[in-house]
């Protein structure tokens, strides 16, 4: 249960934040180099990067979570154990791939 409802807030999240954070982007880059840096400076910032972070973790976990749904409608998955398995990695596999992708982007494996 706990999958479907994160399925369901993660949409909303990266539609109601991470859609005009893009937009934002876009009119950034639009507007040229000074409002660019202007953008850059914001989502370069501690707030910035957290919510930068918490779109990237919201992206993995839809895919993911839409995956296992995939999956589903296949007629797979429904048994408990299996059910519970696939829960736990959907949630589990977006932790590792948000933290190993931003530990890239970040340089931490320099």
């Amino acid at each position: 249960m706990l999958v479907s409802i994160l399925h369901r807030m993660t949409g909303a999240g990266l539609t109601l934040v991470g859609l005009p954070i893009l937009v934002w982007w876009l009119m950034a880059i639009a507007g040229g180099p000074n409002s660019y840096a202007s953008f850059s400076d914001a989502a370069t910032s501690w707030v910035g990067l957290i919510v930068l972070i918490a779109l990237t973790w919201a992206f993995f976990q839809k895919t993911f979570a839409g995956i296992r749904h995939l999956v589903m409608d296949t007629g797979m998955g429904f048994e408990l154990r299996a059910n519970k398995i696939g829960a736990i990695v959907t949630i589990a596999a977006s932790l590792i791939v948000t933290a190993a992708l931003w530990a890239y982007w970040l340089g931490v494996f320099e």
